[in-house]
């Protein structure tokens, strides 16, 4: 699928009161563009546009108006915030101060897939909270601007969990609740577990993933906890410290090319989640081997 992009979006990143910080554009993300960015008063009306938005209001308070005659709405809008866009919508909107915002535009496939492949009709909201889609948000906005290659698989499960949360909360209609799943077959998992081996060095969109097992990126990655009990990120990330791990105490390569080989952008990448998840480091994973030889 192609990457989503800047002409995907509403239109609102276009105006000239917007004055983008960092976005997604060019990471590849098929199903999600973000974008953080410091929003000045203004006034304009947009046609539809094929994702949805949510707008996260990192400050303020600001007064948001959407709508136009009897159909207008005003809100004052404190940090935490979320304005609510759904595609193939019209919109027209003003807003009434300056403002620090991270806006994530959804495709509508990986909503449907959220919930089972039902359509889905996102409710247009204006000033609600959300602690969860809050806190989606502002991670994904963390990995896009501090955007290390291998943490694609991490990416496309945030954006899937969000698209749930959606779901969940912010539709028009309620969404059916959703069947229970079994986890996957041993076909299955070891199909996943061989292309995970074969490309362990490379970034693992979770499509790729889910398309070993023949399911959507949303029943892979509940499938797939329910065998593993990890997110798919958790156990790629797993299996390339256990595989730097193994190449530190029996090899010599440099850290720098072991950390690259197992998935790593860079030695230090290497050394801060080896520190984090194991407590050690890989200069002392190598001594350690050293020691035992």
């Amino acid at each position: 699928m192609p990457e989503l992009g800047l002409a995907d979006t509403l239109g609102i990143l276009r105006q000239p009161e917007i004055r983008p910080r960092s976005s997604s554009a060019g990471l590849g993300l098929t199903d999600l563009y973000v974008s953080s960015q410091r929003e000045n008063p203004f006034q304009a009306d947009f046609a539809p546009a094929p994702t949805h938005l949510i707008v996260l209001h990192l400050n303020g308070s600001v007064t948001v108006r959407r709508g136009q005659g009897d159909a207008t709405r005003s809100r004052t809008i404190t940090p935490g915030g979320l304005f609510l866009q759904p595609a193939g919508r019209e919109l027209s909107v003003e807003l009434g101060g300056g403002l620090d915002t991270v806006h994530a535009y959804l495709t509508d496939q990986v909503l449907r897939e959220a919930n089972e492949g039902r359509p889905v009709e996102p409710a247009e909201e204006l000033g609600v909270t959300d602690p969860l889609a809050e806190q989606l948000i502002r991670e994904l906005d963390s990995v896009v601007h501090h955007w290390e290659p291998s943490a694609r698989t991490y990416a496309d499960q945030l954006t899937g969990m969000l698209a749930a949360q959606v779901v969940r909360r912010h539709v028009s209609r309620p969404a059916a609740s959703a069947p229970s799943h079994p986890g996957l077959s041993d076909r299955q998992l070891a199909a996943v577990r061989d292309l995970i081996h074969d490309r362990i060095a490379e970034p693992l969109p979770v499509a790729d993933l889910a398309s070993a097992a023949s399911l959507s990126p949303s029943q892979f990655t509940r499938r797939f906890r329910a065998s593993t009990g990890r997110s798919p990120h958790q156990y790629l990330l797993g299996l390339r410290l256990e595989r730097a791990g193994w190449m530190l105490r029996t090899g010599s390569a440099p850290i720098g090319q072991v950390a690259l080989e197992c998935g790593f952008s860079h030695q230090e990448h290497l050394t801060r989640v080896m520190r984090t998840r194991l407590g050690t480091t890989p200069a002392a994973m190598r001594r350690e081997g050293r020691r035992r030889r």
